[in-house]
């Protein structure tokens, strides 16, 4: 290790103890979080098995920059560049449409041997998988509704589609010996007010119902549902709504997916973890960066990604929240795009176990809201950095922008001869 990384370290650490702040522990417990990293950012949400159908769902990447995986291998390869990049071991979050095999599967008859080689993979690279049922970019999700639908066969079919979703994720974590977290979101909704707005949500709750009739262990799936304020298209009325989805996983014990740009522009989804780990059976994160809505642009150490990691950290949360990436951005590197992103969600994460929570909590309840503020602020200046360095160099990933130059030397000499 370089000696001026460990001096520099060294002195932080000194710093930060006359704080209480024990900055060996917080490694411990930084590199015991994973990451869920979302595999559609690595070829622009195309998938595997319709690549020729044309994204919907509200759902839309921008750029055409050169380099976006065309087959599962080429995916894996990109995967595999980012995590040498990124400290620590995590998961990989597909989409169903990710399937890897040579036999033409329709949705609602994907099974786990559809999978193995993502299986295999994960084994060699000590990765864990998370897994999404597809309801968007197909046939029978064109005039926007999946679960909801009108028409019984349509519902069956996506009904069915996560059936075998769960199963699969089951399969994972079995497999993995780390538990797989199956997170259903669909983009029902209408692009003008609707006439019956009940209709359609008891719909969707009854065949969440039939999804979810199949008992599965808790050790190797965990379900969620995902809501969304509106999207492109369903602009007026969304189904499954943060109302909706709240009500249901907290009836029946499933995972609460919040995702930082399904809200309000001025909602922010920092403020909702205290409230909801209080009665939900767990949290799941779906970490992006809204831009005026729902742009889902690369993570960066903007505030609210701070807001969020604070959260979890001083409410202790960390046990029973699930942190996983979403965005996709096309008009830059792909590889470049989840090393940011990730490497910034760890970074928020290791800003917030490097606070003085015990100091700031205690002036807090003898309400010396100075001390407080003046904590708070001057931790923002603390040596951060020279923590950071040391962390990634003890974990055998570049220091600082060092990775840059590997990212640039993956891109001339394999993603620009696809």
């Amino acid at each position: 290790m370089s000696s001026n990384i460990e001096k520099s370290y060294e002195e932080a650490k000194q710093l930060y103890a006359k704080h209480g702040v024990d900055v060996d522990r917080a490694l411990e417990t930084l590199a015991n979080i994973k990451i869920s990293v979302h595999c559609w950012q690595g070829d622009d949400v195309r998938g595997f098995l319709n690549r020729d159908q044309e994204l919907t769902g509200g759902i839309s990447v921008t750029g055409n920059y050169p380099g976006a995986a065309r087959t599962p291998e080429e995916l894996r390869a990109d995967l595999e560049k980012a995590f040498s990049l990124i400290p620590g071991k995590h998961k990989v979050n597909l989409h169903a449409i990710y399937a890897d095999t040579d036999e033409k599967v329709e949705l609602d008859r994907i099974e786990p041997k559809h999978y193995e080689k993502w299986v295999s993979w994960a084994k060699e690279q000590g990765l864990g998988l998370d897994f999404n049922p597809t309801c968007f970019s197909h046939e029978y999700s064109k005039d926007g509704f999946t679960l909801s639908h009108p028409d019984p066969n349509i519902r069956k079919f996506w009904i069915d589609h996560c059936k075998a979703s769960r199963r699969i994720g089951a399969y994972f974590g079995e497999q993995l010996g780390q538990t797989c977290v199956t997170n259903v979101w669909i983009p029902d909704g209408y692009k003008d007010t609707p006439a019956d707005r009940l209709a359609p949500r008891q719909r969707l709750k009854d065949a969440l119902d039939e999804v979810f009739a199949e008992p599965i262990n808790p050790a190797y799936n965990l379900d969620a549902v995902e809501s969304k304020l509106f999207g492109i298209g369903a602009e007026a009325y969304t189904v499954g709504s943060h109302e909706f989805y709240m009500g249901y996983a907290l009836k029946n014990n499933k995972l609460i997916c919040l995702d930082a740009g399904h809200f309000h522009p001025t909602e922010v989804i920092s403020n909702k973890l205290s409230a909801l780990s209080l009665f939900a059976e767990g949290i799941l994160l779906h970490v992006s960066r809204p831009v005026r809505w729902d742009s889902d642009h690369v993570v960066t150490l903007d505030d609210e990604l701070l807001d969020i990691a604070r959260e979890l950290v001083r409410g202790n949360l960390l046990g029973k929240t699930h942190i996983g990436l979403d965005f996709f951005d096309a008009s830059i590197n792909r590889v470049a795009a989840w090393v940011i992103g990730t490497r910034n969600t760890i970074k928020a994460l290791l800003r917030a176990l490097l606070e003085p929570v015990e100091a700031l909590k205690k002036a807090e309840l003898e309400g010396d809201y100075t001390t407080r503020l003046a904590l708070t602020e001057e931790f923002k200046f603390y040596p951060f950095g020279a923590v950071w360095d040391y962390y990634c160099e003890k974990s055998g990933v570049p220091v600082r922008e060092e990775w840059l130059a590997e990212v640039k030397a993956y891109e001339r000499n394999v993603l620009l001869k696809r």
